[in-house]
């Protein structure tokens, strides 16, 4: 249950301002149509993060245990800068598949969009950390819905009154505090 629930507080939080949660602004504001876009979001995610859960799973079966603590502490502490820097989306990535529709639009936009993403990234390394890429799916894509979800409903005025530079501070701080645990060996909290 620990993993459910560090994976999706950490992805809602890395989530907000990302680009993805900026095409999901995008794409509501372009078609209109909530449920499409919403359904087109939770297939895209378990898509991206079920490939991502399983590289993690996969990762963990061939690694030591030591070079593992060592590449997982460092790769969260990589999650604590990057999730630091803004994003921004490309006018590309909501042009691509217009014909197929509103859910099709959404689905490939949204699966291309999270490719290399710093959720897709953390999805890995939460899977290899906790060795429960089940649940860490359910939660990493639970996340995205968190976060992106109301980005479907309210548009870019609720955007605006979010305070992006201390959600983004609270997630980086998770993702380091998450490293240093790994590389010091301390397991208990994470």
């Amino acid at each position: 249950m620990e993993s459910l629930l560090i994976s999706t507080g950490v992805v809602a939080l890395a989530e907000i301002g990302d680009k993805t949660q900026l095409l999901a602004f995008v794409l509501a504001a372009r078609f209109r149509k909530p449920v499409p876009i919403i359904a087109g979001i939770l297939c895209a995610t378990l898509v991206n993060h079920g490939l991502a859960g399983a590289l993690g799973a996969w990762i963990t079966s061939v690694v030591s245990a030591d070079v593992m603590r060592w590449v997982l502490g460092l790769s969260f502490i990589a999650m604590a800068v990057w999730t630091m820097i803004p994003d921004k989306i490309e006018e590309d990535e909501t042009q691509v598949a217009g014909h197929l529709g509103v859910f099709g639009a959404t689905l490939v936009s949204f699966f291309l969009a999270e490719m290399g993403d710093k959720t897709q990234i953390a999805t890995v390394a939460l899977a290899a950390h906790y060795g429960a890429p089940l649940m860490v799916i359910a939660g990493t894509t639970l996340g995205m819905l968190v976060a992106d979800i109301p980005a479907v409903f309210v548009g870019n005025r609720f955007a605006a009154s979010i305070p992006m530079k201390l959600v983004h501070s609270i997630a980086a701080g998770i993702f380091a505090i998450m490293g240093l645990l790994t590389l010091f060996r301390v397991e208990q909290l994470f």
